[in-house]
């Protein structure tokens, strides 16, 4: 936008710092270039660079080898540079995918009472080798998968009590398929509540 001086001649406002920025902005994760995590300009040491990427994503919670080895491919990183990194990140414990695994396997279970499929599902989703997974896995007591899947039924009975029983046998199993329950052990699971709820007097019902 343009105002007149004292003399009546048209001055150029000058540029906003918005518009001095726009061309900054243009990155395609939407971040501005000031924001990056260590890169410096063409010349930085492509290591440093890693290690830096590497540390910050750390800061935020665990990650798997994989996790950051897909985040140094999206920043550019040499393969080189990105390997030499992750290999001593590994050695010296930062990147843990067994830990990883265990802690995810803990948490995702008791939070969100996932069955074994379902969080085998989610390690691979994230890169965890198949050792390292399926040593998480077989530390999951199938009592306790079984003991957790009784409780999410439990949790939602009260929620479908005005519904006919066969609905409800319906609603509560594919509530437990969702979370990766076998249909054998959903369907068990089902009608053992609402047996004890007293809502399957009536003659048997499939799942």
């Amino acid at each position: 936008m343009a105002t007149r001086g004292s003399g009546g001649a048209r001055q150029r406002q000058p540029a906003t710092r918005a518009s001095t920025r726009a061309k900054s902005d243009d990155r395609p994760d939407g971040r501005d270039r000031g924001d990056g995590d260590g890169a410096s300009g063409p010349d930085a040491d492509p290591v440093e660079v890693a290690r830096l990427i590497c540390l910050r994503q750390l800061e935020t919670s665990p990650r798997t080898r994989s996790q950051l080895a897909s985040v140094l491919a999206r920043k550019n990183v040499p393969d080189e540079a990105a390997q030499l990194v992750l290999d001593r990140f590994t050695e010296v414990g930062l990147i843990d995918d067994g830990q990883f695994a265990r802690a995810w396997v803990e948490s995702r279970q008791r939070v969100r009472g996932l069955s074994r499929r379902a969080l085998s599902d989610e390690l691979r989703q994230r890169g965890v080798p198949g050792p390292q997974a399926a040593q998480a896995l077989d530390e999951l007591d199938p009592a306790l998968e079984r003991a957790t899947a009784r409780r999410l039924v439990d949790r939602k009975l009260a929620s479908t009590a005005g519904l006919d029983p066969a609905t409800r046998l319906r609603r509560l199993g594919g509530m437990l398929a969702r979370k990766g329950y076998a249909a054998g052990l959903a369907y068990e699971v089902v009608r053992e509540a609402l047996g004890a709820d007293g809502a399957l007097d009536g003659p048997e019902f499939e799942a």
